[in-house]
């Protein structure tokens, strides 16, 4: 009876053993494959939320209209100011809880400005915009620009009023040929933008510049990892188009956009840019950058056409990197069209609005599905709260498809926080299955010893 009972506990405890190994494995599997990455490796700060944000100072705009106002930005604090040009004006931005600024020339006159830009002769290498914090149109020339043409210009803006300044830049307006992962094609190489949908299958949004109706995109340079092919698009006049994914579907993560290193931002909805706010830019070069909106509605004179309703920015951008993510606090902004300078010396970069893409497309913005929903697909609402400039964040950290299974993988097994209590189970199980193994081999040497004394006795 008493060998019985031993021998019962002995397999109890190997069964114990076993399912322990088992179950910690689960656990080591399950946080390899659901921990997401350090957020760390992006910029992260709490954005407050509110009423008073970018929104509020264009509904300002559209109630008092274009003769008594002249543009809304975000100040350093995050609350939004319109510049009027009336005292009555000035009084009911100041009801609505954000700041009035008087001046002198209204949105109708900056308008017509750009207008009779627009009209002139087109010169490349130039571009133009408005700056609303100083009521004024900015004409800027970059170094391909001869001293004539910029003499006609300077004549023409003179013609216009003293509200349009003329200034000279360094480097090229140049689109960014050559995601914010990167796709390739015989165009060269760019960068995937955000994933949408039409309800039916989903594409890549990206800049239009990077390739006419019919080029096809890989994944890879040797050409074996097709993507699909560019159906729509527009540029010149915009900047974007539709990249059709061969399989009809993104796939997992279709909601996030790369930041480098394996990881990164959950995309959560669209909005509109606001003058003044703080926003982020990925790319296939440079990887994650980020800067403030200078300028919205701005035009400028590529070498391959004119591209209008642009917004303006001091983010940096390189070759390749255009077509890749804007945004801000997870709201998907504009995709990358092009400007001038790098990354090492800094620059002006330009990006297509998205909800202007979307619109003309016909397709949505894939966003993660409310907890209530079943749906991958669809379109959060185009607002964000209010932040000063230097709150904002990218947006909530995710694991990004960018990185390959290997780095993933080794990034989790050496975060001993994502697998410690696997491997724990684990280990103790090792231990309790390697000491009933040693216990039964002594009982068997014991009874070995017993019964050959007695044989030899």
């Amino acid at each position: 009876m008493r060998h019985a009972r031993r021998r019962v506990v002995r397999r109890v405890t190997r069964l114990a053993a076993v399912g322990g190994l088992l179950l910690g494995g689960v656990m080591v599997t399950r946080a390899v494959a659901s921990e997401p990455p350090d957020a760390s490796a992006v910029p992260r700060t709490t954005a407050a939320t509110g009423d008073n944000g970018p929104g509020m100072g264009a509904d300002l705009m559209e109630r008092l209209g274009t003769s008594r106002t002249a543009g809304s930005w975000m100040d350093a604090d995050g609350k939004p100011v319109v510049a009027v040009t009336d005292e009555e004006s000035a009084t009911e931005v100041q009801r609505a809880g954000a700041k009035a600024q008087m001046v002198e020339h209204s949105m109708r006159e900056l308008k017509s400005a750009t207008k009779t830009l627009r009209s002139a002769p087109r010169v490349a290498g130039t571009a133009w915009m408005m700056d609303y914090r100083t009521n004024e149109i900015v004409v800027r020339g970059d170094s391909t620009v001869s001293a004539a043409d910029w003499s006609r210009m300077t004549d023409l803006a003179h013609d216009i009023g003293a509200f349009v300044r003329m200034e000279r830049t360094e480097g090229t307006f140049t689109t960014r040929i050559n995601g914010a992962q990167p796709i390739l094609s015989t165009a060269g190489r760019c960068s995937a933008g955000f994933n949408v949908t039409d309800g039916r299958s989903d594409f890549i949004l990206t800049a239009g510049h990077c390739g006419p109706n019919g080029s096809v995109w890989f994944a890879d340079n040797g050409g074996r990892q097709q993507v699909g092919p560019t159906i729509k698009g527009s540029f010149p006049g915009d900047d974007y188009s539709l990249v059709k994914y061969d399989s009809g579907r993104a796939g997992e993560g279709a909601d996030v956009v790369s930041v480098g290193g394996g990881k990164g931002v959950r995309i959560t909805g669209v909005g509109d840019a606001s003058v003044g706010q703080r926003v982020f830019r990925s790319g296939s070069t440079s990887g994650l950058r980020d800067g403030e909106v200078t300028s919205v509605d701005a035009t400028v004179n590529y070498p391959e056409g004119t591209v209008s309703g642009l917004i303006e920015t001091n983010v940096c951008a390189e070759p390749g990197d255009s077509g890749g993510p804007m945004f801000a606090n997870g709201i998907a902004l504009g995709v990358t069209s092009g400007g001038s300078g790098d990354c090492t010396q800094g620059g002006t970069t330009f990006f297509q609005p998205v909800p202007k893409a979307l619109t003309d497309l016909g397709v949505k913005l894939i966003v993660s599905a409310p907890a209530s929903s079943g749906e991958k697909g669809g379109s959060a609402p185009p607002t964000q709260g209010a932040a000063a400039p230097g709150d904002a964040s990218p947006g909530s950290s995710a694991p990004s498809a960018g990185g390959t299974t290997g780095e993933t993988l080794l990034a989790s097994l050496s975060d001993p926080r994502n697998i410690g209590p696997g491997l724990l189970v684990m280990g103790g199980s090792m231990v309790a299955l390697v000491a009933a193994r040693w216990i039964r081999a002594e009982q068997d040497r014991k009874a070995y010893r017993r019964y050959y004394s007695a044989t030899w006795g």
